[in-house]
């Protein structure tokens, strides 16, 4: 394994260094056995990961972790907003590291390389560690490219969304939580037409949404009507797009109730995230769809402003037409890849240190740290149990960062001092057996690599102006034939192809 000369405090100008100039084997040291393991036993281990942060993290879980890992991890970091571009560099000159994170798993460069074998295919190596192979096969296949795993997965949670409402205008209104669709659009009207905040004006709406179809309001709703997650694959193999199934029209007719009677924020088509979660914590809105632990961030900024607010949050809603549980799955629990390219990990021996290193990161232990950091200074239990920052600045330079580092993030069951976070995290928890998964996620469609934003945008484009009462049914499916005639087609016979050819 090679040794590529930064330092563990890498700068985000260093990272940039390293994709333009490679690692190179001169930098190896007199002390280097020659097979990325030192005089003392340690692992040398490069690893050019994303930074989610502002600055790369000090050298205080690192040091850590390497003594926890019998390991010394030199890190080069690449600023998320650059990270597409920065690892097409990176893997068009093989300027790599022994670990490199892939995120962006539908970037053609990306694909091609991992088709290409420039990465070890790590699949009949999982069972030599505990923890790899605990990963479920379901996940290990959608992490797959072409039926081949070549990286360990991200393990994120499989389906986070939810219903976020203001519990204390429920009560004030004298009503219940909703359960179904219906109940809750019932409830949209009542907190825009009903004074839910007392104040004797006409100042409040249901829904506080955002531009954006999937996490938004729309996908959430649309599981509850049982629309298949972007793709469903019928009873002759063949691909159906959501936006061909009833389910999708059905949640777009009720969005364009909502949006006709004023239910929902005139302006959702128009309006930024930030801009939406501050409204909501300004009082202007009572249903938050999203992300469950979102919920947090909304008590946080609503400080100051609406102290009395109480939420509930709802992950069990179905509808008249679809009295299933179910919930979409971003990325089928997959976050991205920790991959090792063959031109720096040359044998099995490197694979498995490495792999090694991966499974122990996984460890409880590991997770903590990477999450909370060391207790007494980042963080104390409480007397419920639970994990509570206790300098949140220390924490946030030297923990923060490790956060999309982590390879697993799930089934830990540490429990967070916040209540509604608490909360949140077992709801998500829970939706984790209804979620409804993407077939499509560890296929290859040429067509839809090279065009598939492209087309997207014309049934993006045609759902918003139908809810928006701009055109028809009609209309909308002429848009939908359009997609089909511009590559659509193609796109499902070439997820055909490969769906058969790996199941």
């Amino acid at each position: 394994m090679k040794k590529p000369t930064v330092s563990k405090l890498a700068s985000v100008g260093l990272a940039s260094m390293l994709l333009l100039a490679g690692c190179s084997d001169s930098s190896k040291t007199s002390n280097n056995s020659g097979d990325g393991e030192k005089d003392n036993g340690k692992t040398e281990i490069s690893w050019l990961n994303i930074l989610h942060t502002a600055s790369p993290p000090t050298d205080t879980i690192i040091n850590e972790l390497e003594k926890k890992t019998n390991t010394e991890i030199k890190f080069s970091w690449i600023p998320d907003a650059s990270k597409e571009e920065r690892i097409n560099t990176a893997l068009a000159s093989d300027s790599l590291a022994d670990i490199v994170t892939l995120t962006i798993l539908e970037n053609s460069s990306v694909r091609n390389s991992l088709k290409s074998g420039m990465f070890w295919n790590i699949e009949d190596y999982l069972d030599e560690f505990p923890n790899l192979k605990a990963i479920p096969e379901e996940m290990l296949k959608s992490a797959s490219t072409e039926g081949k795993l070549y990286g360990v997965p991200f393990q994120k949670d499989l389906a986070r969304n939810g219903v976020v409402l203001r519990k204390d205008w429920l009560d004030k209104l004298g009503l219940e939580v909703p359960k179904t669709t219906e109940e809750l659009m019932e409830v949209a009207k009542a907190f825009t037409e009903n004074d839910p905040d007392g104040n004797g004006k006409n100042d409040t709406t249901g829904f506080m949404d955002r531009s954006d179809l999937i996490y938004g309001v729309f996908k959430t709703v649309s599981s509850y009507y049982g629309t298949p997650n972007t793709w469903e694959v019928d009873s002759k193999g063949e691909f159906v797009p959501e936006f061909e199934t009833d389910g999708y029209i059905k949640t777009m007719d009720y969005m364009k109730k909502l949006y006709d009677n004023g239910w929902i924020n005139k302006d959702f088509a128009v309006t930024a995230k930030i801009d939406q979660q501050q409204n909501f914590a300004q009082g202007k809105g009572g249903i938050y769809v999203g992300a469950l632990f979102d919920a947090k961030n909304l008590e946080t900024m609503a400080a100051g402003i609406q102290d009395n607010m109480e939420l509930a949050l709802v992950n069990d809603m179905t509808s008249e037409s679809n009295s299933e549980r179910a919930i979409w799955s971003g990325g089928n629990g997959i976050g991205g890849l920790l991959a090792f390219p063959r031109s720096e990990v040359k044998d099995e021996q490197e694979l498995k240190k490495l792999l090694k290193f991966v499974n122990d990161l996984i460890d409880t232990e590991n997770y903590t740290l990477m999450t909370y950091g060391i207790e007494g200074t980042h963080y104390k239990l409480n007397d419920e149990g639970a994990y509570e920052i206790i300098n949140q600045d220390l924490w946030q330079q030297e923990v923060q960062p490790f956060a999309s580092s982590r390879p697993n993030e799930t089934g830990y069951n540490l429990k967070d001092p916040n209540p509604i976070k608490a909360e949140a995290d077992e709801k998500i928890a829970e939706n984790a057996e209804y979620a409804v998964m993407n077939p499509a996620v560890p296929l290859e469609s040429p067509t839809f690599t090279t065009q598939g934003s492209e087309l997207q945008k014309i049934i993006t484009d045609a759902t918003y102006q139908y809810i928006l009462g701009d055109i028809s049914l009609a209309d909308f499916k002429k848009a939908v034939k359009n997609w089909n005639d511009q590559g659509g087609k193609t796109i499902k016979e070439e997820y055909e192809e490969a769906y058969k050819a790996t199941n």
